[in-house]
C-alpha cells in the first residue's frame, strides 16, 4: 500500500482569468442597453415586432423560445439595434458559447466544358421561309416604286432636290417652361391641414430613429424605423401622441408650423399635440 497523493489531488488546477468572470453576457448587454435608452420591453416588443416573451428570455440568456441558432443570431441583431448596439460582437460572443456558426455545405462540383457535347440541329425552315416572303415583298415593292415614277412629276422635282411650289412654313421654336420649384415640406400638404384637426409630419433629414405614433383612443398609427431622408404624416381629430427613439434626428412640422426645439441625439421623447397652436403635452 503506497501512501500519496490521491488521483484527484493530482489534476491541474483550472484558472478562471477576471476579465471571464466579468464578461457580460449577450442578454445582460442587451439589457442595460436598453435601460440606458429609456426603452420598456414593450418599447422594444413593439418597435421590433419581436415578442414580449422572447424579449425577456433573451435577456436572460435564454435563446431556446428563438427556435434556433439561426433565429436567436437574427434577433439579438434585431434588439441591439433597437437598442443602439452594434450587433456584431454580440453575434461573436453568442456564436463562441454556442460552438459556433455551422460549416458551410461546399457547392456540387460543375460538369466539365469537355464533357457536354452541342446537340445536333437540322435546318431551320422557318427562318428561310421568312427570308423568301421578305424577298417576294422587297421585289414587288421595287416594281411598283419603278413604275410610278414616269407620271409623277412633282415626285421627281422632290426627289432631285427641288423645292416644291409655295412657301415653307419655318417651325417655331417652342419655349422651354420653367420647372416649377418643388415645394418645402411646410409648404406642401402640411401647410393645407384642416383647422378641425391636428396633423403632424415627423421627418428623419439628419438620420433614421424609431418612432410611434398614435391617436387619441390609442390606437396604433405607425411603430417603426423611420430611415434618413423619409417622413410620415399623421392626422386626428383631438390629439396625436409620438415617441421618438432618437429625437434628434427628427424634424417636426405641426399643424402647418416648424416645431423649434432642442432634442438631444440619442434622446428618447414622449410629446403629445393637439388642434390649434403647436404645443407639447
Amino acid at each position: 500500500m503506497s501512501i500519496g497523493n490521491s488521483p484527484e489531488d493530482e489534476r491541474p488546477f483550472q484558472f478562471v482569468s477576471d476579465s471571464e468572470e466579468a464578461r457580460t453576457s449577450v442578454g445582460r448587454a442587451l439589457k442595460d442597453a436598453r435601460i440606458a435608452a429609456g426603452l420598456t420591453v414593450d418599447d422594444v416588443s413593439g418597435a421590433t415586432r419581436v415578442r414580449i416573451a422572447i424579449v425577456h428570455a433573451i435577456e436572460a440568456d435564454d435563446f431556446t423560445p428563438c427556435g434556433g441558432d439561426v433565429y436567436a443570431r437574427g434577433h439579438i441583431r434585431t434588439l441591439a439595434r433597437a437598442v443602439r448596439l452594434d450587433p456584431a460582437p454580440l453575434i461573436e460572443q453568442f456564436d463562441a458559447d454556442h460552438g459556433g456558426r455551422p460549416a458551410p455545405t461546399p457547392a456540387a462540383p460543375l460538369f466539365e466544358a469537355e464533357r457536354i457535347r452541342p446537340e445536333r440541329r437540322g435546318p431551320n425552315w422557318t427562318a428561310a421561309m421568312v427570308a423568301a416572303i421578305v424577298a417576294v415583298i422587297g421585289f414587288v415593292a421595287f416594281t411598283a416604286f419603278k413604275g410610278g415614277g414616269d407620271g409623277g412629276g412633282a415626285t421627281d422635282q422632290v426627289a432631285q432636290g427641288g423645292a416644291p411650289s409655295g412657301k415653307s412654313a419655318s417651325p417655331t421654336p417652342k419655349k422651354s417652361k420653367p420647372a416649377a420649384e418643388k415645394p418645402a415640406p411646410a409648404d406642401s400638404a402640411i401647410a393645407a391641414a384642416p383647422q378641425d384637426k391636428v396633423t403632424v409630419q415627423v421627418s428623419a433629414p439628419n438620420g433614421r430613429s424609431w418612432i410611434s405614433a398614435k391617436d387619441h383612443n390609442g390606437r396604433m398609427l405607425f411603430d417603426g424605423l423611420l430611415k434618413k431622408g423619409e417622413s410620415k404624416t399623421f392626422q386626428d381629430s383631438s390629439k396625436i401622441n409620438l415617441i421618438l427613439g432618437d429625437a434628434g434626428a427628427i424634424k417636426l412640422y405641426v399643424n402647418g408650423k416648424k416645431i423649434e426645439d432642442d432634442f438631444q441625439p440619442g434622446a428618447v421623447e414622449r410629446l403629445t399635440y393637439t388642434k390649434g397652436d403647436p404645443e407639447v403635452g
